[in-house]
């Protein structure tokens, strides 16, 4: 059911008429595992999917299903792995609230750092984008976990699709103006419930405001490569802004019930869309 309404939302945007052309900026590792699923649908109905990725990746691999558009970045598959297996260690490592805290803004740094690298040697490949410009795309897919595919979309002046599960530091929250309470809604880390009581909901603001600094490490160079490349000044939740739908990967059996939006739609087990799964 909801793999089917992840599609019928995006051939809704897309148009009623066959062969709508469909860009494709994904996130690597599992963020794109969860993608391809509605591509491959998407493809089977008629429509044209391209994909652009970088040319060192973990999972983005050239498929014979899709259309790929690959270019080079400036880092080798060795430091893009080491870099995974580093973040993947420091996500599930324990220790202390603040042990934790220094620790992410630690690989944060080191993450940002490739991953803008990444976006930059996208929106600079001239043959590419001469070939993205001409190619008149209908809409744009895009992990907004990294704003580079909204910038792309800005740049392209067609509308944008997220498919995520969710932003750092909550900008969804912040690019939809969806309520977010802290004396509602649990933070990460504090391993709270949605009913907490009032030292808990104390506890739970304190602990959101290391996300403020999290937030500029990783995204606060995106809004000056956006501003640089689009001439003109933008900040990262002025670009999230214009999204048309949010397709989220979550639903309230893994996750608390949480106030949303009406661009907002849930669309939990997508990743399953091809297992069949016991009791």
């Amino acid at each position: 059911l909801h793999f089917t309404v992840t599609v019928v939302v995006l051939l809704s945007l897309l148009g009623l008429a066959v062969g709508g052309k469909l860009l494709v900026v994904p996130v690597d590792g599992s963020h794109w595992l969860s993608m391809r699923e509605v591509l491959d649908s998407l493809r089977q109905r008629g429509h044209d999917v391209v994909v652009v990725a970088p040319e060192v990746s973990l999972y983005i691999k050239p498929s014979k299903n899709l259309v790929m558009k690959m270019y080079p970045v400036p880092f080798t598959q060795e430091e893009l792995d080491d870099d995974f297996q580093g973040l993947t260690k420091d996500l599930f490592e324990g220790g202390s609230f603040l042990a934790r805290v220094i620790r992410l803004y630690q690989r944060s740094k080191k993450n940002a750092a490739l991953f803008l690298a990444t976006c930059t040697h996208l929106l600079y490949n001239r043959e590419l984008m001469r070939y993205l410009e001409e190619s008149k795309f209908d809409a744009i897919l895009t992990d907004p976990i990294l704003p580079c595919g909204q910038i792309l979309a800005e740049h392209l002046s067609v509308p944008s699709v997220y498919f995520l599960q969710q932003i750092p530091c909550s900008l969804e929250y912040q690019a939809t103006q969806c309520p977010n309470p802290p004396s509602y809604v649990p933070r990460v880390f504090t391993d709270h419930t949605d009913h907490m009581t009032f030292l808990q909901r104390v506890r739970n603001m304190l602990y959101d405001i290391p996300n403020l600094f999290l937030c500029d490490v990783v995204f606060q160079p995106y809004g000056k490569l956006a501003s640089e490349f689009l001439h003109r000044d933008v900040t990262v939740p002025d670009l999230l802004r214009q999204a048309s739908i949010w397709l989220l990967k979550i639903d309230f059996v893994l996750h608390y019930p949480k106030p949303l939006m009406p661009n907002m739609v849930l669309v939990s087990g997508v990743n399953c869309a091809s297992k069949k799964l016991s009791q």
